[in-house]
């Protein structure tokens, strides 16, 4: 089992936009591996490659104990209006606040032998799936707070244990 330390906020590789996969080898396929056991625990949502130190384009999810993963993720359809979600992350533990995601979401992707995925859901798929391309893009959910919730995270941040 390879489970890898989760990057946590401050560390600049969570602020890097990913690159695309261009070769599929056994970096990527350990890669891969490093994602889906660093998932596999409760409470774990979904897990970008930027949070175990990678700047690919690559993500875990477990949504509802069904682990997958998927390389070159990008978000096809949205659905929906956005609404308050109740997000928390990895990377910035502890903290919960409300977000605005769409209900409804579709990414597009490839599998290790470089077929097509495609994984459409709503509710904690939909958002799970939002969050995670918006690490792989080099954001984080707390940009998405207002003025006053980013504050707020900010301040449980520079208080925190883990900080």
């Amino acid at each position: 089992m390879a489970v890898r330390e989760i990057r946590t906020f401050g560390d600049p590789v969570l602020r890097t936009p990913c690159s695309t996969i261009d070769k599929i080898d056994d970096g990527v396929r350990a890669l891969v591996t490093d994602l889906l056991d660093t998932v596999a625990f409760d409470g774990r949502a979904g897990l970008a490659a930027t949070q175990i130190g990678h700047t690919v384009r690559a993500f875990s999810l477990n949504i509802d104990g069904e682990i997958s993963y998927v390389l070159n993720p990008e978000i096809v359809a949205l659905e929906g209006e956005p609404e308050p979600t109740g997000e928390g992350c990895l990377s910035v533990p502890e903290l919960w606040f409300p977000v605005d995601r769409y209900p409804r979401a579709t990414v597009r992707g490839i599998d290790l032998d470089g077929n097509e995925v495609v994984i459409s859901g709503e509710g904690l798929t939909a958002q799970a799936l939002q969050h995670e391309c918006d690490h792989l893009d080099g954001k984080r959910y707390l940009s998405r707070l207002d003025r006053e919730a980013r504050g707020e995270a900010m301040r449980q941040i520079r208080s925190s244990a883990w900080f």
